[in-house]
């Protein structure tokens, strides 16, 4: 059972910031408690206030801030607390995982020195003790080849790698309260599962209080004990987990419940649905065998290496159909939309839009035929010129397309495309960086539909919205593809969402197809160990179902000769291969109609 005396109180904890327009309340009278062993998970959108509250707490108020109440740490209350007591505390019995590692590390400091500079500042440990600790975190936390990574810098890691650094850091002082600040949000869910995971084995082992904000309910319904739903810079709810899951009283609670992509059920809540697709639907794009290959230099006396981002990938959307397209970070997602748009060129194969060979098309063709191909990308506001209003965004591809348009013409098409994607006419004027993520990814869809396009490539482009914003811009694509009859190729790495959009799903695992088939006979009947992994990740927002149920997990050991559909981590493609032991290339069989299955035939 938690000790029952509180790590962390506050206490009618408010925060306010100066502006140029005035104050801004940014907390507004938030009191809690977290005792130890246990997990208050902090729940809400974009500006509810949530890591702003845990940055006051631990110092980290910006210079324009203050904050009133209390919040106190064991019996230290910090509000007000001099700098150099409080570095007493910080990194030592209070630390922090931040959402994004690549910024929160410093870049030009090896990644063992990272770890061990705290161990020796606040527990006076030697250099060979400190990087010995450092070294056993390392390990502790699962980085393969610790040693080695020791001596590395942060941008030689992968984003999960280096998210396991962080709570290797944050861990080895043995702090007593540890806040994790969307510590999983741009992991794949894969990784993602085993960081939650990690840091639910860490806190049995060591009693540690932690505080879990995230805007996900699914990660909270995995790991946390209680949950504060927190709105506009106050708590709109509180409870014990299971009880907020199973009845939320508060309306926005159910609206963030409700607004949640589920594996676990095949309705949309009342929300609109896939339209059919006739089977004599005409084909809009056509990809056979296609093929995407980089060369990576080696030096100067040795043969560059090959990478094989997409390795032979086949695919057919037809009109008003979504194929979804899931897989992780690497596996060839990005560059086979790029490769289908002619956008990067193809090593080999073809694609065709509506019969129209564009993989080989001279200049001019490829001008004419990028009318009906379009792409909305996962950063809407890097994708904007921010120089541009909004109603020159949008009507930036009709200057291009049809400059037979008058300016009042064009402007009107823009009134009548905004009013489409739920965008107020009075934005018109204003710029990116007046919107908010939403109203971005918005204008970002405005501007693809505005010619209306016979193919819409979605390359991530909700992954890093708010789940209720993600839920209206997954209903609005829906919208449109019904009205405008259109194709689409929607990206992603999580298969939550995938299956609310997609009639047909296509997995990809390093450049290749894995499985793909109907989204109803891949979800109820995967064949494939990696589709497998990939849908035992993604979290179930029911903390009953989601705490009981078993993750599938690849080993990454190399197969057996009696088990070649485990040889997903040894494809020849990126692995050295002894010339004197079989490996393994991968067939696509029909396992049924019209679902393939990529099994692998030693050779």
């Amino acid at each position: 059972m938690a000790d029952q005396t509180p790590v962390l109180t506050l206490d009618d904890l408010t925060v306010a910031f100066d502006t140029v327009e005035g104050p801004v309340q940014a907390v507004r009278g938030v009191s809690l408690t977290v005792h130890r062993g246990e997990c208050l998970g902090v729940v809400g959108e974009s500006g509810s206030g949530k890591s702003q509250t845990f940055m006051t707490v631990m110092g980290l108020l910006a210079a324009n801030g203050r904050a009133t109440g209390s919040a106190r740490f064991r019996d230290q209350e910090l509000i007000g607390l001099k700098p150099r007591e409080l570095n007493r505390l910080r990194g030592c019995k209070m630390t922090m995982i931040f959402q994004d590692p690549l910024t929160a590390l410093t870049p030009h400091v090896r990644i063992g020195e990272q770890i061990a500079e705290p161990l020796r500042v606040h527990l006076g440990l030697s250099r060979q003790d400190a990087e010995a600790r450092a070294l056993q975190w390392l390990k502790r936390v699962r980085i393969p080849e610790a040693e080695r990574r020791m001596r590395q810098y942060p941008h030689e890691l992968s984003g999960g790698m280096r998210q396991r650094v962080m709570i290797a850091a944050a861990m080895a002082c043995g702090p007593e309260l540890l806040i994790a600040d969307e510590p999983t949000t741009a992991l794949d869910v894969t990784v993602q599962a085993e960081i939650l995971d990690l840091m639910a084995e860490l806190m049995r082992e060591t009693g540690t209080a932690m505080v879990l904000i995230t805007h996900d309910m699914g990660v909270i319904a995995r790991l946390a004990d209680r949950v504060c739903v927190m709105k506009d810079g106050g708590y709109v709810e509180e409870g014990p987990v299971a009880e907020v899951f199973a009845a939320p009283k508060a309306a926005y609670t159910q609206a963030l419940l409700a607004a949640i992509p589920r594996l676990d059920r095949d309705d949309r809540g009342g929300r609109p649905t896939l339209p059919a697709v006739p089977e004599d639907a005409p084909v809009v794009v056509e990809g056979r065998d296609l093929k995407v290959w980089f060369p990576i230099p080696q030096g100067l006396l040795r043969k560059p290496k090959v990478l094989r981002a997409v390795d032979g990938v086949d695919l057919v959307v037809r009109q008003g159909e979504t194929l979804g397209v899931v897989g992780e970070s690497g596996s060839g997602k990005s560059t086979l939309a790029r490769a289908v748009l002619n956008l990067v060129p193809a090593t080999a194969g073809a694609v065709t839009v509506m019969g129209r060979d564009i993989t080989h098309a001279d200049r001019d063709a490829l001008r004419k035929a990028r009318r009906d191909l379009q792409i909305v990308f996962q950063d809407p506001l890097a994708s904007l010129d921010p120089r541009m209003t909004i109603g020159d965004s949008i009507a930036e591809p009709l200057r291009t397309f049809r400059p037979d348009l008058g300016r009042r013409a064009a402007e009107d098409e823009v009134r009548a495309m905004m009013q489409r994607v739920g965008l107020a006419e009075t934005l018109i004027n204003r710029y990116p960086h007046e919107l908010s993520g939403g109203q971005n990814q918005r204008v970002g869809i405005a501007r693809a539909m505005i010619l209306k396009p016979k193919l819409v490539i979605c390359d991530e482009a909700v992954s890093a919205l708010d789940v209720s914003i993600r839920a209206q811009i997954i209903d609005l694509l829906i919208a449109l593809q019904a009205d405008l009859g259109m194709a689409m190729i929607f990206i992603s790495h999580d298969l939550a969402v995938v299956r609310e959009i997609s009639h047909r799903v296509m997995v990809l695992y390093m450049g290749r197809v894995m499985e793909a088939g109907s989204r109803q006979r891949l979800y109820e009947h995967p064949q494939h160990p990696y589709t497998k992994a990939l849908l035992s990740a993604v979290p179930i927002p029911d903390p009953a179902r989601e705490r009981s149920r078993a993750r599938v997990k690849l080993t990454g050991e190399p197969p057996s000769p009696m088990d070649p559909a485990t040889a997903l981590r040894f494809l020849p493609s990126r692995l050295p291969v002894d010339p004197g032991q079989p490996f393994y290339v991968p067939v696509l069989r029909e396992v049924a109609p019209g679902h393939l299955v990529s099994e692998f035939d030693a050779v």
